[in-house]
């Protein structure tokens, strides 16, 4: 018998049972496992995954509000909104932007200013969602897109709403313009506890009113939850919460009187504020030249931004707000009403003006060669002589002066309901001791103040500080806080919150010396330097002419404006109030260069106070008016 007939089948048995035990043991484990991941997943996770999945599946997308509209007194709109399609990539979901830029140029135009400034708002917008490679795209180049959308991923179409400023250049600086968030506008966003609502909104004030009432204006962002399918499209919308459309800025401005008054200036620089005496509205704000706010809206292309920053006639500049000048021999009627109010001089009180006041080794000249004469307090507004008011600064003494003319709001900011104001110098020994660091700097010298009795020295005033003065003096010495602004329209209430005038101070006049110093004003134009500009005018106003320097002469050298470049010839200034008896308006100008005021500045008030008080509209620059030498 051969061995092989003696296996042990009993022990394979066992061995082949007990190997399927394990693998049977093995395999429930391991179903066990499962069981428990699945229980696990499906029960103890079941919210976690059930948001998961619901967030997959819906997308919540921020809705942008309409922006508050910005219009005149009238209701002309300055500024309002248009929808139109972009073209958007998003940064984060593109690998090559520049292969995908050239890829989209053989469906959509893309210009070269396009890619510039794409660029730039890469740079500028760092962490936004998407951004514009093209805007306002035509319905076929929608259309063109739309067919090839699917050979761009993280290139899609966007309905976007634009802000427009219609009237181009006309206010400019009033209204001024957005621009896209940059980093600064997200730090100071989210610095307000405003991010949320902000999701989405890609724009936000920049300047002028538009970023003064940037809270009014906006709204309030909505959104809108949308089921989205795999490749991130929706499908369909889930629910609503509708966005709050920002509020109307309805203003005091008369856009009007705003054309007369930028019209008047022609092609020169300089600027306008008119304001309503009895209640601080501003009629007219002007500064020239102004610059067109739709540039900014896309984002400014770079040649456009080197054009508007280099020029020389700094057209981003808001003179009427920012702009500080000397204000010449506008200043004298302040020191006349000095003088009477605290007793150093009397109206009918007479001096000698030979053409120059001799003080120590200085001659300090009249702008009249051989001088007035024989001049009283009113003569000297009158025919403006700087004799009388060199002598008159010296007998006041610097403090005085500036104690008093600070009363009339010179030297400080006004508080207008627009950011950028400048708060000009108002000078005085204190001023002089914080200004400068070296002790010799720091002492004041009566020689400074002969020339700032005259508007000239350390004075720097805005065109609106010297509206304002000149509005209180027209409103007996009330002076109200300027303001853009008359009322905040809610959109879908209608409901008006009125800006009421807000009392700044009343200084304290006797009623005698107001009345001389307005009746002086008042001859300013009917016989004295102004009376060219204002010749058979069909009312009672009252001015005051100005001449500053923009560079010193020196002493013995007789200034000559054919011998000076054009940027460093005179300013012309003039101030005004009308009508005589009961003013509506008060203005300030200003024109760079132009000379001397009775020429340049006062023609320009006269076009604006004509239009206002009779609506007499030339429709063409101011002529310049031939005078004499020394009509200031």
């Amino acid at each position: 018998m051969r061995l092989a007939e003696f296996k042990d089948h009993q022990r394979e048995l066992y061995y082949f049972q007990l190997r399927i035990g394990i693998a049977g043991a093995f395999v429930l484990a391991a179903f066990s496992l499962l069981l428990l991941r699945f229980v696990y997943l499906q029960i103890v996770q079941y919210d976690y995954y059930r948001t998961k999945a619901e967030d997959n599946r819906i997308s919540v997308v921020p809705i942008m509000p309409n922006r508050g509209l910005i219009l005149d007194r009238s209701g002309t709109v300055l500024a309002r909104n248009y929808s139109a399609y972009t073209l958007e990539i998003s940064p984060g979901k593109v690998t090559d932007l520049e292969k995908t830029i050239n890829e989209l140029e053989t469906i959509v135009e893309i210009r070269a200013s396009d890619r510039a400034r794409f660029k730039r708002l890469t740079i500028e917008a760092k962490g936004a969602e998407s951004l514009p490679i093209r805007t306002r795209l035509t319905d076929e180049e929608v259309a063109k897109f739309a067919v090839n959308r699917y050979r761009f991923p993280g290139v899609d179409i966007q309905a976007r709403l634009f802000r427009q400023y219609p009237l181009n250049e006309l206010a400019s600086h009033v209204t001024g313009y957005i621009g896209r968030i940059n980093e600064r506008d997200v730090d100071r966003i989210e610095e307000a506890g405003l991010t949320a609502n902000y999701k989405g909104s890609d724009h936000i004030g920049k300047t002028g009113l538009e970023q003064s009432y940037e809270s009014e204006l906006h709204g309030f962002t909505g959104y809108e939850q949308v089921e989205v399918d795999s490749a991130g499209r929706g499908v369909r919308t889930l629910s609503r919460t509708s966005p709050t459309p920002g509020n109307n800025l309805v203003l005091t401005l008369d856009i009007r009187l705003q054309q007369v008054a930028e019209q008047a200036f022609g092609d020169n620089r300089g600027a306008l504020v008119a304001v309503e005496p009895a209640t601080g509205g501003i009629l007219a704000f002007v500064s020239k030249p102004g610059f067109d706010p739709n540039l900014f809206v896309d984002g400014i292309d770079p040649a456009s931004w080197e054009l508007l920053n280099t020029s020389l006639d700094r057209p981003m500049v808001n003179r009427a707000l920012a702009g500080t000048y000397p204000p010449g021999s506008t200043f004298k009627p302040y020191m006349a009403l000095a003088a009477l109010e605290l007793g150093k001089r009397a109206p009918q009180q007479t001096i000698y003006d030979p053409g120059f006041f001799q003080f120590g080794n200085h001659r300090f000249r009249d702008s009249r060669p051989g001088g007035h004469g024989t001049v009283d307090m009113y003569k000297s507004l009158v025919a403006s002589c700087d004799t009388y008011y060199y002598m008159l600064g010296n007998d006041l003494g610097i403090d005085n002066i500036a104690r008093f003319i600070g009363q009339f709001g010179f030297g400080e900011k006004t508080g207008i309901d627009v950011e950028g104001e400048a708060s000009g110098v108002l000078p005085s020994q204190e001023w002089k001791r914080k200004r400068f660091k070296k002790p010799e700097q720091q002492k004041w010298y009566a020689g400074e103040t002969i020339s700032v009795g005259i508007g000239q020295g350390y004075n720097a005033y805005t065109p609106l500080q010297m509206a304002q003065a000149m509005a209180a003096l027209a409103n007996n010495g009330v002076m109200y806080r300027p303001h853009l602004v008359n009322y905040i329209e809610n959109i879908r209430s209608g409901e008006r919150t009125m800006v009421e005038p807000k009392l700044g101070r009343a200084i304290t006049l006797k009623p005698e010396n107001l009345e001389f110093i307005k009746r002086a004003l008042a001859g300013v134009n009917t016989e004295g330097t102004g009376a060219r500009a204002f010749a058979k005018a069909e009312y009672t106003s009252a001015g005051k002419t100005g001449t500053a320097q923009v560079i010193a002469i020196k002493q013995n050298e007789k200034y000559d404006e054919k011998r000076v470049t054009e940027r460093h010839r005179d300013h012309a200034l003039f101030i005004a109030f009308a009508p005589l008896e009961s003013p509506k308006i008060a203005l300030a100008v200003v024109v760079e260069n132009a000379g001397f005021g009775a020429r340049a500045a006062a023609p320009v008030a006269r076009q604006v106070l004509d239009y206002y008080l009779l609506g007499k509209r030339v429709n063409q620059p101011a002529a310049v008016v031939p005078g004499d030498e020394g009509d200031d």
